[in-house]
């Protein structure tokens, strides 16, 4: 059975500016902005939540389905996926539009200037969940808002359990929304600021919002992860990475992991300790989708960490 991935497939144009952006901008002259910053430094990354965590899904020998839309520019990433043995029987080229992307500017300091353009993305709606088959379980994770609503309607109207991770795209939705959806969803996935927001717009505790699904996860970075489920609260320790490179895609390789755990019947330890084990490699390599730990790796490295074979 596949777990079905609705989500974003995006390029990160990442630039590095070798100076700090607080010496080339004037807070008194802020009203008539206007600066350009020379970037001899630039890669392009394969990203987007779908393509992101369907990459980590791959690793631990799942079997994941991509729902997508991408633009005209998609040639290299549809090539990658062919590569990487990924299913794009789901993934829509929208003529005339151009694949979602991130361009973002880093200055020695770390801080970011980022424009995303969402291009392909804001055509989600057009993929249907009736589309794919044998589908035991999905995700909703960021996309076109009306793909999002969609994709969780469908999803209910089939009866695939599945988890809603709006993720950056939690600001698009209001509080009703976001009671709709967890409605609707079996479980949910929140990072510590998405989980703030979201009790914020809807006026629920985070307690009161972990009741309307079967669990709710909330990432906490070097804090580890809670698990919400049944009244109770389970704590997964973050696990020490080799080295800690770059963050992106770290939420997205955890959620793997929840994908993995629910999909195998396993109990939330077992299952966040996984989610928490694939983050850590992620952040460890630069760029999303560059880590490449082995199946039997990965087995081995959890054994070392919890002294528990998972397979």
């Amino acid at each position: 059975m596949h777990a079905l991935i609705c989500g974003s497939i995006a390029y990160d144009n990442i630039m590095v500016f070798p100076g700090r952006f607080k010496h080339h901008i004037l807070p008194e002259q802020i009203h008539i902005l206007n600066v350009a910053f020379l970037v001899p430094e630039m890669r392009r990354e394969f990203g987007g939540c779908a393509g992101n965590i369907a990459y980590n899904l791959k690793l631990l020998g799942g079997s994941p389905l991509i729902m997508a839309t991408v633009g005209d520019d998609a040639g290299p990433y549809l090539e990658r996926l062919d590569r990487l043995g990924l299913s794009r029987a789901h993934v829509r080229q929208i003529p005339g539009s151009f694949t979602a992307q991130a361009f973002i500017t880093t200055d020695l300091d770390d801080n970011q200037i980022t424009a995303f353009h969402p291009g392909a993305m804001s055509f989600s709606h057009l993929n249907k969940v009736t589309q794919a088959s044998g589908v035991s379980l999905g995700i909703v994770a960021p996309d076109g808002r009306e793909g999002m609503l969609q994709h969780a309607r469908d999803f209910a109207a089939q009866g695939i359990p599945f988890i809603f991770d709006p993720g950056q795209g939690l600001p698009m939705f209001s509080g009703d929304e976001l009671l709709d959806f967890l409605d609707l969803a079996e479980y949910a996935c929140f990072n510590d600021y998405e989980a703030r927001l979201a009790c914020e717009r809807t006026g629920r505790s985070i307690e009161q919002l972990a009741e309307r699904v079967q669990a709710l996860i909330v990432t906490k970075g070097g804090a580890g992860s809670e698990i919400h489920h049944r009244g109770q609260c389970t704590h997964i320790p973050c696990i020490a990475a080799e080295a800690i490179v770059d963050p992106t895609g770290c939420g997205d390789a955890y959620r793997a992991g929840l994908l993995y755990g629910i999909m195998n019947g396993w109990d939330w330890t077992r299952t966040g300790r996984l989610a928490a084990l694939m983050g850590s490699y992620k952040i460890a390599s630069r760029g999303p989708q560059n880590h490449a730990p082995g199946r039997e790796e990965i087995g081995e490295r959890y054994f070392r960490e919890f002294n528990e074979r998972i397979w």
